[in-house]
């Protein structure tokens, strides 16, 4: 399998069934005019039963002045309807605002979007100081939700660690220790179908420079084999994920290096075609940590003005 900087892209999606066509509703289509009544053989100058019939006068001498009442009725019904029917619009409207208002305030300030909060630069450890947490990192507790429509990654072990030997051993260690490595945190999951398992973490270096350096060194020593990512066993089924034919994946974001070490659970060795294998690696690298933890990371609150920012 190859492994790099991109983390493992991502295969390609099987082509999704296109969304059938609604039928058109009734909706808005006119009804058919009823057929006009039929009359007996003499005519009594009488309606038919069942009939209505508008009388229209003729338009010389007075006659007009009927037809002109009728019109005026018909406005004021019209008017008045298209008045009350305005004013049901507007509560209907009012209602949705006053209802919807507070909810989207309170996702705003739950996702940090809104106009009381700031990106946070996570570009050095300098400007985003705060330790990485297994909490933060796995909050999901005994499980990784990727995709609400999928099934959740077992989460079977956490750590966190200031010793960054343990992430990773020969040359490797050497790059994250010049990089600025304070700490690390990591988990291994084991994938829904259980055939798979992987430990996911992600290494807090000095700066963004330094991580990005830090991945491109990384390539070469672990395709000449002088060095890897190291797995975290989590009992029995997992000791392959240990294993030096683990594949491997790795990406930046900031001055975090995030990575995932795949395996087979029996053990037997990851071929390059192997699908499943690259979408755990994406999965675990660029949709949960480098997007969804770090997502979360960038999102701070923008606490008063300082007294520089004030004067």
């Amino acid at each position: 399998m190859r492994t790099g900087p991109t983390g493992g892209a991502s295969p390609d999606s099987p082509a999704r069934a296109p969304v059938p066509e609604r039928a058109p509703t009734s909706a808005g289509t006119a009804s058919p005019a009823p057929a006009p009544a039929k009359t007996s053989g003499k005519t009594s100058g009488k309606p038919a039963a069942g009939t209505a019939l508008a009388t229209v006068s003729s338009t010389s001498g007075n006659a007009g002045a009927p037809l002109r009442s009728s019109k005026r009725t018909w406005q004021l019904v019209i008017g008045s309807l298209g008045v009350l029917l305005l004013l049901g619009i507007c509560g209907l409207s009012s209602y949705f605002f006053v209802v919807d208002d507070p909810v989207g305030r309170d996702s705003r300030a739950a996702d940090g979007t809104g106009a009381g909060s700031a990106p946070r630069d996570i570009s050095s450890r300098a400007a985003d100081p705060a330790p990485l947490t297994v909490k933060e990192v796995f909050p999901g507790g005994k499980e990784v939700l990727v995709d609400p429509e999928q099934s959740p990654y077992e989460l079977l072990k956490t750590q966190e660690a200031e010793d960054c030997e343990l992430a990773g051993d020969g040359q490797l260690t050497t790059v994250l220790r010049d990089a600025g490595c304070s700490q690390f945190v990591r988990g291994t999951v084991r994938s829904p179908t259980g055939l798979y398992v992987a430990t996911a973490g992600m290494v807090n270096l000095a700066d963004e420079a330094g991580a990005t350096s830090a991945r491109d060194k990384i390539k070469p020593i672990v395709d000449g084999r002088k060095g890897r990512f190291l797995g975290l066993a989590a009992g029995r089924g997992t000791e392959a994920v240990t294993a030096a034919s683990a594949q491997a994946g790795w990406h930046v974001r900031g001055h975090f290096l995030i990575y995932c070490v795949v395996a087979k659970t029996d053990g037997k060795t990851i071929g390059e075609a192997d699908l499943f294998a690259r979408q755990i690696l994406s999965d675990m690298i660029e949709v949960y940590l480098r997007g969804k933890v770090l997502d979360q990371r960038t999102i701070a609150p923008s606490g008063p003005p300082s007294p520089a920012q004030s004067d």
